[in-house]
């Protein structure tokens, strides 16, 4: 381990300690206005075989439940290999076919507790989602990487849910030493069809080589991750990816990523469906950027599908 990180992650289980108190006390942040919707374009839209669930609107993407009823599935110590252990969730109804698939990862010091929710909150939308205890609650960014992969590998071959995934539509997302785990799957596997990283802490900065759609999400008040160096240089350096999409979320902390948030699920399920699925309906909530408000701080973009679209009212 090199001495950079070696320092960092001294300090870190402190300053993780202290954001968490202060989050226990705060209120989840509520969802955003809906931004403008996007040009329409002329002609039919063409039929999408991967779409998933009904037309979304802005009360169906801030819900706690999406239209899908939902399957928890444990997965215990030694069920696979580059992992600990997790638990998925799964819809039940594959009436219309198969879903994509999403690893999720917690950050440094943290149990799988933590991200829980955002199992049954993207699995509901139509995903089929594993959240991971990862071997070590010390593991750096880059072992936090290998064991999303490893997740992803499991889930697709050896899982209950095997046979409920489409193995060519797959995704990673994770919190803080997660997030930095996001970014290093998805630079080491360029086939996957989405990267979320929360509130990302990596001490490289480059991420050029990443050409997967990437959404990066960070937080206005986070003293572990701060934003000016990590998530906003992250995103500023992700130059090969077809699309990506920086949120700065308001009055926002570090830990704010581990407790329910209607704004955090609406941007992380919309840039999902819209990648991992080819869901155009989607684009309507990123495309133009959302203005800033009192849940967004700062938003930024390329645009979903390099699609012209009106300017933001």
């Amino acid at each position: 381990m090199n001495r950079r990180l070696r320092d960092s992650l001294r300090v870190l289980p402190a300053a993780i300690a202290l954001a968490a108190a202060g989050t226990a006390a705060a209120a989840p942040a509520q969802a955003a206005g809906a931004p403008s919707a996007r040009a329409a374009l002329a002609g039919p839209r063409a039929a999408n075989p991967y779409e998933r669930g009904p037309a979304p609107t802005e009360s169906s993407v801030t819900a706690e439940k999406g239209p899908f009823a939902v399957e928890k599935i444990d997965v215990p110590q030694g069920s696979g290999t580059g992992f600990n252990k997790g638990t998925i969730y799964a819809p039940t109804d594959t009436s219309q076919g198969t879903f994509g698939a999403i690893a999720v990862s917690p950050g440094f010091v943290s149990p799988q507790a933590w991200i829980d929710w955002y199992g049954p909150r993207l699995a509901s939308q139509g995903f089929v989602v594993m959240t991971l205890e990862t071997l070590s609650l010390l593991n750096a960014p880059d072992e936090r990487a290998d064991q999303l992969l490893a997740a992803l590998d499991y889930m697709t071959t050896k899982s209950k849910a095997a046979s409920r995934i489409d193995t060519s539509r797959l995704a990673v997302m994770g919190h803080s030493m997660g997030g930095g785990g996001t970014l290093r799957a998805a630079q080491k596997r360029p086939t996957l069809r989405a990267a979320v990283p929360l509130a990302p802490w990596h001490l490289e900065r480059d991420w050029s080589a990443v050409r997967v759609p990437t959404m990066v999400m960070g937080a206005d008040n986070d003293f572990i991750a701060a934003v000016g160096m990590h998530a906003e240089p992250f995103y500023q350096s992700i130059a090969a990816a077809p699309e990506k999409a920086y949120l700065e979320l308001k009055n926002a902390g570090h830990m704010t990523f581990n407790t329910p948030n209607a704004t955090i699920a609406k941007y992380a399920i919309s840039w999902m469906k819209r990648f991992v699925d080819d869901d155009t309906r989607y684009d309507k909530f990123l495309c133009p950027a959302p203005a800033p408000s009192a849940a967004i701080s700062e938003y930024r973009d390329t645009c979903p599908n390099g699609a012209a679209a009106q300017p933001a009212a």
